[in-house]
This record gives structure tokens, C-alpha cells and sequence, in this order.
């Protein structure tokens, strides 16, 4: 008699690395007999694939395990685990606060998981949050067949050695480590036969990609030579890894699609410094000079933190200036939080909860103007959409423009997975509307 496959259940919180992680680690547990499963109810194991960027991140999966107690309490064969960063940062205290969890692997260890799923199995309780020397994506096996959306995540860069005042991802993702050339082109390949359009490449700094020579800039051109891949884009970048060839290729390859994330953090330099930045408002402005010279047409968002200990009405204001200086298509903007074991956790003269409030409204009001009229910019123009899913309407598709946009079409189903040209008619809160040509 055939043995029914055991059923996975992951939530992922956080960036589109973490995206990526989870689709590998249903991958590594398939190995195992393990299928994917839409709700935890249904599930033999949970893993709840973590982020430590936000505020009280550790709280939140707290809080998330201790709803997850009463299932396990009723089915107890459950294997619960946490992964990512929150697991990379909490370790063994995880098991020490919650007794339900099994198992607690860190972001570079992965790959071990079907050998912790075995001891769970056997009765332990399994820890691995080390940062190994075996590189985890060797380890693992190539990516399955199976039909795939039209677009896909690829991770080709992990850790930061930029040490930032405010960010845990040094000590969360460790150094900077390149995957080599030749294993992110033989996964992408893999990816365009299971039938994706586009790849966006990922990387706590996906431009200091060093795997071959070249840079990035190298890479993104052996990427555009794979038939069938039709787009690519990458994220998130640093300003100092912005290079000269690789500010080019956005002017040289139709592939690499009209769009940069681009974060700044704060227009202040007095800021930017305390932040260990290592660059200056002027010099990210030059760069996005010549960032628009190479591409004229380029929509670029940014992530800013107000609120930075010590930071002024001046150097907010600094903040204001850079920002319509800049002309953002959208941006993420949030409150400093401490992180715990971050040098900006230590300092002293923290910025009153009412003044970042305000701060805040005003920044996002600014952003949000801004990303308006790019939207509305896009009214009567023609562009292309690669269509990924059925609309909320009836004979409604959406899909996602050159620039990233979300674009509503009244297209037949048939367009899934396709490229079709658009033009734009109406621009809503957060998307925009469109009709076929031709």
C-alpha cells in the first residue's frame, strides 16, 4: 500500500529572500516526502520562515507559536520549526520559550533540514543556526520541473558587509557570499523551461555581486542570453555597489527592465554618517544623474528611516529635500526601531514617538504625491504587461508592467504567462487600468 506524502505547511514573513528560502526549503523537504499544503490545520509539520526587520519581530513569532499551540496539542506528531532570521538571532531560546517548537535552523543552514526532520522524527529536538562552511546552495538539489508562475525569485547574493547602524542583517545573514555565474544561469534556465517570463534577482546587496567577472552588470548579460527569459530585474541594491558597467546595462539591454530600487535611508549627511552609509545625500544624488542619462525613462523607489537617533527637524527636512529632488515612483518609509545588539541601539538621544509620528505622515504624503503622478504619467501611453493571474472581475487579468506596475486588464485567461502590449487608460489608488492593442 502506498504511504500518503507527509504535508508541509510554511508561512513566510518579510522580504522576497525569505520568499525564495521557503520555495527551497519545500524543495529540500520533497526530498523527504513532504508536499506543500495551503493551511496548518492540514499539516504534518510547520515552519514559519522568519524576518528580523521590523519591530518586535521575535514577539511576533512568539505570538504566532503560541497560536499554533492547540494544534499541537491536538495532534501531537506536529513538527513545528522556525527558520530565517529570527531563528539566526534567537537560537536555543526559542526552544526554551516554547516548548512545541522542534526544530530552529538559521537562514545558511537550510539545507540541512531533511537531516532535522529525521531526529525530530526520532524523538529530539534539533539547533542549527551556524553559519557553515559547505555553501548551502551546492548542497542543495536542482530546482524541480514542475509548471511555475511567470515570474520567479533567484537568489544569487546573500549577507552584507556594509554594517549599517540600524540593521541586523550582518548578524542575522552573515558576509557577503556570491553564488557562482555558472550555477545562477543553470537555475534560471531551469526556471524559463518551467515556464517563467521573468527573474528578479536577489541579494541583501544583489550589486556587490562579485561571482564572476563583470559584476552584476556581467551576469544580467549572460541571464538576457537564455531564450524565453524576457525580463529581468534585481533587488535590493547599495548605492556604492552601483556601478559604472552596470548603470549602463540599464541603457544597453532591453531585458533588464526599467525600474531600481534604490535605497538612501535619510537626505542628511549628518545622519547618513551615523548610519555608516558611507555616502552623502550629493553623492546619491550625482549617481542617480547618471543613473537617468543611462535610462531617461527609469522608475526608482527607496526605502527611508525618520526618526534615526539624533536627527533633527534640519536633517528631516534634509530628507524632504532629497526626496523631491529625486521624483520617486514609490518608496518605503518607516520609523527607526532598535534592534537589539545594533549600534544605533546603544545610542542615547532617541527621537520622541510623536515627532517620528509626524515625521512620518508628512514623508508618506510626499511619497505618496509622488508615486500619484508617476501613475498618472502612464495615462494614454502605451507599454507591455506580462500577465500572471485572473483580476477580481469577471474576464478581468493582471499583470505587471515594465515598471512594476499593477495593471488591470479585461483580457481572456489565455494571456496568463504572456506579454501583451497595453495601453494605459486610468490610474487607481495603486494600479492602473488598461486595454489591449491590436
Amino acid at each position: 500500500m502506498t504511504q500518503a506524502p507527509k504535508k508541509l505547511f510554511i508561512k513566510t514573513y518579510g522580504c522576497q529572500m525569505n520568499v525564495y528560502d521557503s520555495e527551497r526549503m519545500a524543495e529540500t523537504l520533497g526530498a523527504s516526502g513532504y508536499v506543500t499544503t495551503e493551511t496548518a490545520e492540514d499539516a504534518d509539520m510547520v515552519l514559519l520562515n522568519t524576518c528580523h526587520i521590523r519591530e518586535k519581530a521575535a514577539e511576533k513569532v512568539y505570538s504566532d507559536l503560541g497560536r499554533l499551540r492547540p494544534l499541537k496539542e491536538a495532534k501531537p506528531g506536529l513538527k513545528i520549526g522556525v527558520a530565517g532570521c529570527v531563528a539566526q538571532a534567537e537560537g536555543e531560546e526559542i526552544l526554551n520559550r516554547m516548548p512545541l517548537v522542534d526544530l530552529v535552523v538559521g537562514p545558511q543552514s537550510y539545507h540541512r533540514l531533511p537531516e532535522m526532520e529525521r531526529a525530530v522524527g526520532q524523538g529530539g529536538r534539533a539547533v542549527d543556526t551556524d553559519f557553515p562552511e559547505d555553501d548551502k546552495f551546492e548542497a542543495l538539489k536542482s530546482r524541480p520541473k514542475a509548471k511555475r508562475g511567470p515570474t520567479a525569485f533567484l537568489t544569487v547574493q546573500e549577507g552584507c558587509d556594509k554594517f549599517c547602524a540600524f540593521c541586523v542583517v550582518p548578524y542575522t545573514r552573515g558576509a557577503e557570499v556570491s553564488r557562482p555565474a555558472e550555477r545562477i544561469v543553470a537555475e534560471a534556465r531551469g526556471l524559463v523551461e518551467a515556464g517563467v517570463r521573468e527573474i528578479t534577482l536577489l541579494g541583501q546587496n544583489v550589486n556587490a555581486w562579485h561571482g564572476a567577472e563583470g559584476g552584476l552588470a556581467a551576469l544580467v548579460g549572460q541571464l538576457a542570453a537564455i531564450d524565453g527569459l524576457e525580463r529581468i530585474r534585481y533587488t535590493t541594491s547599495h548605492p556604492n555597489d552601483m556601478d559604472e558597467a552596470l548603470i549602463a546595462a540599464h541603457g544597453q539591454e532591453a531585458k533588464l527592465m526599467p525600474y531600481l530600487h534604490l535605497p538612501v535611508q535619510s537626505g542628511s549627511d549628518r545622519i547618513l554618517k551615523a548610519m555608516n552609509r558611507k555616502h552623502t545625500a550629493d553623492q546619491y544624488l550625482r549617481l542617480i544623474e547618471r543613473i537617468r542619462a543611462a535610462r531617461p525613462d527609469i522608475l526608482l523607489t527607496s526605502d527611508f528611516i525618520v526618526g534615526f537617533p539624533g536627527e533633527t527637524d534640519a536633517d528631516f527636512e534634509a530628507t524632504m529635500d532629497l526626496v523631491r529632488a529625486v521624483g520617486y515612483g514609490s518608496a518605503f518609509s518607516f520609523k527607526y526601531s532598535p534592534r537589539p545588539g545594533t549600534p544605533a541601539a546603544e545610542r542615547k538621544v532617541q527621537v520622541e514617538a510623536s515627532v517620528m509620528d509626524a515625521r512620518l505622515q508628512r514623508l508618506q504624503a510626499l511619497l505618496g504625491e509622488q508615486q500619484r503622478t508617476a501613475q498618472e504619467t502612464m495615462v494614454g501611453r502605451e507599454t507591455t504587461v506580462l500577465f500572471e493571474k485572473p483580476g477580481r472581475l469577471p474576464g478581468q487579468m493582471v499583470g505587471k508592467s515594465e515598471h512594476l506596475f499593477a495593471v488591470h486588464v479585461q483580457a481572456p485567461e489565455s494571456l496568463r504567462g504572456e506579454i501583451a502590449r497595453v495601453r494605459i487608460t486610468a490610474s487607481g489608488p495603486n494600479s492602473l487600468a488598461g486595454s489591449l492593442i491590436g
